[in-house]
C-alpha cells in the first residue's frame, strides 16, 4: 500500500514539474504564441487534477462523452492518454515488462500494456468507477475489464453501434442515460441539468471553433507546424464541455488566422497526412521530415469534426451520433472515405501510417488503406512500430525507408505542381 502511494506520488510530481517548467518557459517569452507549450500546459493542469484526489475519478474509453462526465463533476480520462504520458516521460520500460509478466503479450497494443502495468505497480490512482466503450477496439474493452478487476471497481461498458440510423442512435442514447444513472448512484448526487446544458453549449462552441481552425490548417501554404496539432483533437476530447478547451482552440485559431493574414506560412515541398496516433517517445523522424526534406505534417487523421452540433435541451441523441461518427467505427470503407476527404481538402502529397503493433486500426487495416491510396496515386509508407514502446524501435532502418518514401513523394509532388 505504501509503495503504491509513493509511486502514485511520483506521477503526480511529474505533472507538477511539467506544469512549473512550461509556465516558466512561457513567462520568459511572453510575445511568442507558444501554442504547443500552452496545449501541454493545459494537459499538465489536467494531469494534476487526475492525481490530486479532490474530485471523483473515472478511467474511460476513447468514445465516452467527456462533456457529460465533466457536467457530472467527474475527472475522466481515457486510459490510452496515460500510456502516451508514460512513454513521453521515458519511464515506460519497467511498466511494460510488468504487464508482460502478468500475461500481456509484447506484440499487443503498447498503450494498453502500459496502463495495465502502471495500475499493477500503483502508478495511477484508483478510480471511483470505470466507463469503457466498444469503439475503437476490442483491446480497449479488454483492458478496461482487467483494470476493473485490478482496482475492484465497477465498470459500465458502452456498446457503440457501427451504423448511424434512428434505431441505433436511440439505442446508444438510452445507454448514455443509463450511464448517467450508473454515475449518479456512485456519486450520491443527481446530474445538474443546467450544468449539462452549459457543458453542451461549450462543446458546441468548441466544435464551431475547431471547424474554423481546421479550415485554416487546410490552406496552402498551411499555418500548421508539424508538431503543433499532433494528437490534437483526440486529446482535446478530454476537455469537451469546459471553458479551458474552448479557450485553447480559440488561441490556436487566432494565431493561425494571424499567420494566414500576415502571410507567415512558408510553403512546404510536401504536405503530409499522419494516420492514427503519433509516436509518443522521442525520435528523430520529424526532424528528418522538416529539416532535410522541407515536408510538413499538415493534418493528423483524427483532426476533424465529424458530428453536428448537439441540442442542449436533448443532448443524448447528439452525443450518441458523435460517438458513432468516429472514422474508426463501422466498416473499413468509412475510414477510407474519411481519408479521401482529408487528402482532397488538405492537398496531401503523401501519407505516413504508423502500424502500431497489435492494433486493429494500425496494423490490421494497413493493406486496405495501402491499396486504396495507391488507386488514388498517393504515396504511403507503413511504419511497423509500437507508438509507445521504444524497445523495438529501429530508427536507423525506419529512417532509411522514410527517406526513400520522401524522395518518391517529393518527386511526385514536384511533377504535380509543374
Amino acid at each position: 500500500m505504501i509503495m503504491g502511494f509513493l509511486k502514485n506520488a511520483l506521477m503526480a510530481r511529474h505533472f507538477k514539474t511539467l506544469q512549473s517548467g512550461l509556465e516558466s518557459a512561457i513567462r520568459k517569452d511572453p510575445t511568442n504564441p507558444n501554442l504547443r507549450k500552452k496545449f501541454a500546459l493545459e494537459l499538465a493542469h489536467f494531469g494534476n487534477r487526475l492525481f490530486a484526489g479532490k474530485e471523483p475519478l473515472a478511467w474511460c474509453g476513447i468514445t465516452v462523452p467527456f462533456d457529460l462526465l465533466n457536467a457530472l463533476g467527474v475527472n475522466a480520462c481515457f486510459v490510452e492518454f496515460l500510456g502516451a504520458v508514460l512513454s513521453a516521460s521515458g519511464q515506460i520500460n519497467d511498466i511494460l515488462e510488468n504487464a508482460e509478466q502478468d500475461g500481456y503479450s509484447p506484440d499487443t497494443c503498447g498503450y494498453h500494456r502500459a496502463v495495465y502495468g502502471a495500475a499493477r505497480q500503483g502508478l495511477v490512482p484508483t478510480p471511483d468507477f470505470l466507463i469503457g466503450s466498444s469503439v475503437p477496439c476490442t483491446g480497449g474493452q479488454a483492458v478496461m475489464e482487467r483494470l476493473s478487476s485490478q482496482f475492484k471497481k465497477d465498470l459500465y461498458m458502452l456498446q457503440i453501434p457501427q451504423v448511424e440510423n434512428e434505431r441505433n442512435v436511440a439505442f446508444l442514447a438510452h445507454q448514455l442515460r443509463e450511464m448517467v444513472s450508473f454515475v449518479e448512484s456512485r456519486l450520491g448526487k443527481k446530474l445538474d441539468q443546467e450544468r449539462l446544458r452549459n457543458a453542451v453549449r461549450l462543446s458546441n462552441e468548441m466544435r464551431a471553433q475547431m471547424v474554423e481552425l481546421f479550415s485554416l490548417a487546410a490552406q496552402n501554404p498551411s499555418p500548421v507546424k508539424s508538431k503543433e496539432l499532433a494528437n490534437f483533437a483526440l486529446v482535446l476530447n478530454l476537455m469537451n464541455g469546459t471553458q479551458a478547451g474552448l479557450d485553447l482552440v480559440g488561441n490556436f485559431k487566432t494565431e493561425y488566422a494571424r499567420r494566414v493574414r500576415e502571410q507567415q506560412c512558408p510553403p512546404s515541398k510536401l504536405r503530409l497526412l499522419w494516420l492514427q496516433n503519433r509516436i509518443q517517445f522521442k525520435n528523430g523522424l520529424l526532424d528528418l521530415l522538416e529539416n532535410e526534406y522541407q515536408a510538413s505534417i499538415v493534418v493528423d487523421e483524427l483532426n476533424d469534426v465529424t458530428w453536428e452540433p448537439i441540442d442542449p435541451d436533448d443532448p443524448f441523441p447528439g452525443m450518441a451520433k458523435r460517438s458513432i461518427s468516429i472514422p474508426f467505427n463501422g466498416p473499413g470503407t468509412n475510414r477510407l472515405t474519411h481519408l479521401k476527404k482529408l487528402i482532397d481538402r488538405y492537398q496531401i502529397g503523401g501519407v505516413i501510417n504508423p502500424c502500431n503493433w497489435g492494433c486493429r486500426q494500425g496494423a490490421g487495416s494497413r493493406g486496405l488503406i495501402e491499396q486504396s491510396l495507391r488507386e488514388m496515386s498517393i504515396p504511403i509508407i507503413n511504419l511497423e512500430v509500437d507508438c509507445v514502446d521504444s524497445r523495438g524501435f529501429g530508427e536507423g532502418q525506419l529512417r532509411t525507408r522514410l527517406e526513400a518514401f520522401l524522395e518518391t513523394a517529393s518527386a511526385r509532388a514536384g511533377r504535380a505542381s509543374s
